[in-house]
């Protein structure tokens, strides 16, 4: 603390502001107590020793302006920090006066100064009373209530505004009273105003202001802002090292030691390795460490029980409360890896790759998971080439060692690997590694039967094209890369396009079976290539295969071959009528053009008729020698040679079409069909062939109408119009058996001829044959204008039916359908022959499924 010299002005903690509306600069303050000064700028000093602050000191500032004749005032409270005296309600000694403004005024004297009013001072009241209420605070009084009746009232909060009715007044009296104790963490004080009007209600004096402090008791207990709070330091952490923060708030005056809160701990879960592992700042509440030896790998987590009191900490009379702290130990890597062995082994085939060989076991007891657990495997020495890699298995932290290059028996046998191990994070300082951390790993190669190999593949070499059958192109022969095992290596082929090649079975001696073709299909850019397959009889047997290549060089082995094959040119003589025409050769160069055109000798016509003149090395044109040839179609030999050594010639026929031109030495249509070849024997044999196939469809038309003809006079016993069989319809129904599919339809067809009747001998005739007599006529039926005819065709049948000794049933039962025994339908012959013209059909219906169409069509009585 500063010290001061006797009687020095000493600073106190307070400024008094003023604010004037006219801004003026010279304002001056004037205490009422001489042991206080205010500075212009605001400051309260003291001006000498104050004996005893532990009760608050009051006293009234007066502010004025340089040329203002008001002047304006104020109290202060001066109080020591954080301690609030418990003060009973304040009883006023005396009622509290309206105050006067002061006014300076003039004589001749000079300056008059009138006597200050009464200060009035804060009003104090404890929260949580317990009465009796109303309970009286103050009076007020007017000096004017001897003149006239005066009226008082209070306005303001906890007046006429929220929370109403917490204070009241005597009207007449001036007595303020307070009707229900108060909570000073609701609301800490009061402004109200009291105001004093005469009976008219006439103000009589300004309002004065009244402040009301609600005085605080140790009401409430520090509370926690979480019950749980979480924290976190490293293991091995110095003392001292700042942990976590808990903090707790008490709702009363932290200005008092009702609201100061100190903390402790009360308990530390797990007692290791110290019970008094943390410290808390019994202020602030940071938790820290107090001693060193924090171990994540022995203890995780500590649970500290925090408890804050109020009083400033004092059990005896403070409120308490409590929390707990979760503190986890964090991990750092102070645990290096450790192999769980000295050394490990493995084995692998040879020639295998992604497999793993061996299985490296390790220990780490920082946290799981965490890269200061996370192993990282390395391989020292032992494997110059590359042939393994260890990968960490990240569910068990397992080094797996892999073959990530194929290994050779032959060349080792063995492997001798010198591994380390780490963790992904660095040490932790001042940690070692651990001798534990490196190991030997031995693997060994295990030897399989490898496949032969062919030294050059794809092999290639170089024949010319044409080399005949038998020949020896070249020894194709694998290697068994097994040396120490003695085993034999056959061979075979396994794709020959061209089917020209054979290999020897013990040696790989190829040899041709055929002819090579450079021209061949199976050849791209004159290369050919066969696969051979090379077997061991090894356990198992292994194979190889590999390809030849053949490149074959061309020789002068095909003759050119002109084109186009066919022409037209005109036939008379012009500079247009010619033909270019060029040659192919399936050789490579230099065995093509440039080529050679020229007509042969034999047939003289040929160039007594044509000319042959070479346009460059590969075309040439064909002219007319003669002004002018017949119209046909030439057969013009040209001899093509090519460029080879020695050159290879070919007699190649153009077809020449001559044909009349127009004048633009085009050939005309008719010229064009004389030019095909088509004289007039051909034409007229074309005619000939069209109208015998006209003649022979006319015959064909001709033959179908008379067998429609013959077909239409052969009618039926009724006319086709009224022929109702197309109309019957089988049912699947179930009869009497095969005597129900035993039908004789025949009888209700006429018959096409009466020579079988006639050619019997006399005397034998049955009954139920047709008489040899004419024929009676029957009525025809015209097309129907109404179904009700149908009655009327019927009845007139039926009448020539009867008088009709040629027509059935001649005098004898015939069986026209029979349906099996027990049938529901009569015989046709019990049909009643009547000539009535009303005739019921109804019994139709009673036959049966069979006749429901007739009964549908002739039945219904008189509505027919």
């Amino acid at each position: 603390p500063q010290c001061y010299p006797p009687h020095t002005p000493r600073p106190l903690a307070g400024e008094v502001k003023f604010e004037d509306c006219q801004h003026s600069k010279a304002v001056g303050f004037e205490s009422s107590d001489p042991n206080f000064s205010v500075r212009p700028d605001g400051s309260v000093y003291t001006e000498q020793e104050v004996a005893n602050l532990s009760e608050p000191i009051q006293f009234m500032v007066t502010a004025r302006g340089g040329h203002d004749p008001h002047i304006w005032e104020t109290t202060v409270k001066l109080a020591l920090v954080g301690h609030q005296p418990s003060v009973p309600v304040s009883q006023s000694s005396g009622p509290v006066t309206f105050p006067r403004k002061h006014q300076k005024s003039s004589s001749a004297n000079g300056l008059r100064r009138q006597k200050r009013d009464w200060v009035i001072p804060p009003i104090n009241v404890p929260e949580n009373s317990r009465g009796p209420f109303p309970q009286m605070l103050v009076r007020i009084r007017s000096d004017q209530d001897l003149e006239k009746g005066i009226r008082y009232s209070i306005t303001g909060a906890g007046a006429d505004q929220p929370p109403i009715d917490v204070y009241n007044i005597d009207p007449v009296h001036g007595k303020m009273f307070v009707t229900r104790p108060l909570d000073r963490e609701e609301r800490a004080s009061y402004h109200l105003r009291a105001h004093a009007v005469d009976m008219n209600g006439n103000k009589v004096e300004s309002p004065i202001d009244l402040y009301i402090y609600v005085i605080d008791m140790n009401d409430n207990r520090p509370e926690f802002q979480n019950q749980v709070y979480n924290g976190s330091v490293a293991e091995g952490s110095k003392p001292g090292t700042l942990v976590m923060q808990v903090t707790a708030n008490d709702s009363d005056d932290d200005t008092t030691a009702n609201g100061m809160v100190r903390y402790r701990i009360l308990s530390q879960t797990p007692h290791m390795p110290i019970p008094n592992m943390f410290t808390i700042n019994s202020e602030t509440g940071d938790i820290f460490t107090m001693a060193a030896g924090l171990d994540r790998e022995k203890v995780s987590q500590y649970i500290i029980i925090v408890q804050a009191t109020d009083m400033e900490g004092n059990l005896n009379f403070g409120l308490s409360n409590t929390a707990t702290a979760l503190i986890s130990v964090t991990d750092i890597n102070d645990n290096p890896p450790e192999l769980t062995a000295r050394t490990f082994s493995g084995e692998v085939p040879e020639n295998r790759v992604n497999v793993v060989v061996a299985n490296l076991t390790v220990i780490d007891r920082d946290q799981p998971h965490s890269p200061n657990w996370a192993a990282q495997y390395r391989i020292a020495s032992g494997d110059p080439q590359g042939h393994f890699l260890i990968r960490t298995n990240p569910v068990n932290n397992d080094g797996m060692v892999t073959v990530v290059k194929p290994v050779d028996y032959e060349q080792n046998r063995a492997f001798m690997l010198t591994v380390i191990v780490s963790n992904k994070a660095p040490l932790a300082s001042g940690i070692q590694s651990s001798l534990q951390s490196s190991a030997g790993v031995t693997i060994s190669v295990q030897d399989i039967n490898e496949s032969p190999v062919f030294p050059t593949n794809p092999k290639s070499i170089r024949f010319e094209e044409g080399v005949p059958a038998g020949t020896t192109l070249t020894v194709f022969a694998a290697q068994d890369p097994d040396l120490f095992i003695q085993q034999t290596v056959r061979y075979s082929k396994l794709s020959d396009p061209a089917n020209w090649l054979r290999i020897n079975r013990t040696n790989g001696q190829i040899t041709t079976m055929a002819v090579l073709d450079r021209e061949s299909v199976y050849v791209r850019n004159n290369i050919y290539e066969a696969t051979f397959l090379a077997a061991d009889n090894g356990s198992p047997p292994a194979s190889g295969t590999g390809t030849l290549q053949i490149h074959l060089i061309d020789v002068n082995d095909n003759a050119p071959v002109m084109m186009p094959k066919e022409a037209q040119v005109c036939e008379r003589a012009n500079p247009r009528s010619k033909v270019n025409i060029t040659a192919s050769d399936a050789d490579a160069d230099p065995h093509v053009g440039p080529f050679v055109f020229e007509l042969p000798s034999y047939p003289p016509s040929v160039r007594r008729n044509w000319t042959v003149s070479r346009i460059s090395g590969d075309y040439a044109q064909l002219r007319l020698r003669i002004p002018y040839l017949d119209a046909e179609v030439y057969d013009v030999p040209i001899i093509v040679s090519d460029s080879g050594n020695p050159p290879l010639s070919n007699r190649s026929i153009i077809k020449v079409k001559v044909c009349p031109c127009d004048d633009n030495g085009d050939c005309t249509t008719t010229g064009a069909v004389a030019a095909a070849g088509l004289g007039t024997g051909a034409i007229i044999a074309i005619l000939i062939c069209i109208i015998i196939l006209l003649i022979l469809v006319l015959v064909f038309v001709m033959w179908m109408k008379r067998r429609e003809k013959e077909r239409q006079s052969k009618p039926l016993l009724i006319d086709p119009e009224d022929d109702v069989r197309d109309n019957i319809l089988k049912y699947d129904e179930e009869g009497g058996g095969e005597e129900d599919q035993d039908y004789d339809l025949s009888q209700l067809q006429q018959p096409e001829s009466v020579e079988h009747i006639i050619s019997k001998p006399v005397g034998v005739r049955r009954v139920d044959e047709r008489p040899i007599i004419a024929e009676s006529q029957y009525p025809v039926r015209h097309s129907l204008p109404h179904p009700g005819d149908i009655g009327d065709f019927i009845n007139d049948g039926l009448r020539a039916a009867d008088n009709d000794p040629t027509a059935p049933p001649y005098d004898s039962l015939l069986v026209f359908d029979y349906e099996g025994s027990g049938s529901t339908a009569g015989s046709v012959s019990s049909l009643n022959s009547s000539s009535s013209g009303d005739q019921d059909y109804d019994y139709l219906n009673d036959w049966g499924p069979r006749f429901k169409k007739l009964a549908d069509l002739y039945g219904g009585g008189d509505d027919d």
